[in-house]
């Protein structure tokens, strides 16, 4: 008798796999706009904002809220209509932090990075895997299997290959 593996039974597995590698599992339903956790306003957003905020503000606590707050205006928003020099950009925020200014109490500026990562500390991130996450952008509806979330911020998505 021959066992067909399905699309399905390929999700399981590799949530599971990611599960043991310590990633926190979510149904993209539960977290969607109208689900029963909703973690996005819109079914248009990428981005888990709420988690990225608290990854910014746990890995830099040192940098004014104003400045943090601007970091992650930079990370939201699109700097070019080519998504080359978006991915481009974002990569090197990624990589490099993302800079930023501020007053300080005796009216000196001051540059600094706001790190979106801790590379120094990885057990201050968090890693997410959700599956059958809805992304609708253009009319056109979306929902990889699964996509990996580093705080917040969607990093991997994956679409198995029919099996079967």
């Amino acid at each position: 008798m021959t066992h067909i593996i399905t699309e399905t039974d390929v999700e399981e597995a590799a949530l599971e796999v990611l599960s043991e590698l310590g990633y926190k599992i979510l149904h993209g339903p539960d977290i969607a706009p109208d689900g029963t956790n909703p973690q996005k306003q819109s079914y248009s957003d990428v981005f888990l904002a709420e988690r990225l905020i608290e990854a910014i503000d746990k890995i830099n606590p040192n940098i004014p809220k104003e400045a943090r707050e601007e970091a992650i205006k930079k990370v939201l928003r699109s700097e070019s209509q080519q998504i080359v020099i978006n991915n481009q950009s974002f990569h090197k925020m990624l990589v490099d932090g993302i800079d930023v200014e501020y007053r300080r109490k005796d009216g000196s500026i001051v540059g600094d990075k706001v790190w979106l990562f801790d590379f120094k500390n990885p057990q201050n991130n968090e890693f997410l895997a959700v599956n059958q996450f809805t992304i609708v952008e253009n009319n056109n509806n979306r929902r990889p299997d699964i996509i990996l979330f580093i705080n917040g911020l969607p990093l991997v998505s994956c679409q198995p290959s029919r099996v079967g």
